[in-house]
């Protein structure tokens, strides 16, 4: 099925937000996205209104919108929301999976293993690996709130780990879940996607700290 001009729009603002290309409280101006993404208002309007709805976007009367500021009090609630929604994704991906599946998973591992891969890579094979679980899943309910809440971890990997994380330990994290999917094992696929969520949610947490600390009370 083809992608909507609504659902493109939408996953090309988002994109520019994760990345901060938009950053936290930056206005949005309709026009300039049209300009940019070249596709009309009408697309533009529902995508921001979904946006909206999905917390990146903040939606000001009589001012406009303005790109969400990130909340670091709610950091805990969007890892417990994603430790209870991925590991059971892995589990019905562990059930309903099929061989092409776990191909298209080692071929993106493999792939995070070749010299010279840049950690910008290394988080799109990170994504590309939990699409491929959420496909398996084969709940489509699930894999768009997971879509959405990867996409609030993302966003707060750029803005707060992109120029220190090395992203190579999360793959191999990957390639342990992988073996335990290929190996039938629910159990052990399931547990190691929690400590894969809780992994990302202590550096993430530990990186905020490290910003909220004062120069001299660090002293």
């Amino acid at each position: 099925m083809s992608e909507s001009l609504s659902e493109r729009a939408y996953r090309a603002i988002r994109d520019l937000i994760v990345r901060v290309d938009l950053a936290p409280g930056d206005v949005i101006r309709e026009d300039d996205l049209q300009e940019r993404l070249g596709i009309g208002r009408t697309p533009i309007r529902e995508a921001l209104q979904r946006l909206a709805r999905d917390q990146f976007v903040t939606v000001i009367p009589r001012r406009g919108m303005l790109v969400a500021g990130v909340d670091v009090t709610e950091l805990s609630m969007l890892y417990e929301t994603r430790a209870i929604l991925e590991p059971y994704a892995t589990r019905l991906a562990c059930a309903r999976g099929r061989a092409e599946h776990w191909e298209a998973m080692a071929a993106a591992i493999d792939a995070a293993r070749r010299p010279g891969t840049s950690n910008d890579d290394l988080m799109a094979i990170d994504r590309t690996c939990h699409e491929i679980v959420w496909g398996a899943s084969g709940n489509r309910f699930l894999t768009d709130t997971l879509d959405m809440l990867y996409a609030q971890s993302d966003r707060l990997w750029h803005l707060y780990l992109a120029d220190v994380s090395d992203m190579r330990h999360a793959v191999e994290e990957h390639a342990e879940i992988h073996g335990a999917l290929v190996a039938g094992d629910a159990e052990r696929a399931a547990s190691l996607a929690e400590a894969h969520m809780r992994a990302f949610d202590e550096e993430i947490t530990r990186a905020v700290r490290r910003r909220l600390v004062p120069p001299l009370a660090a002293l």
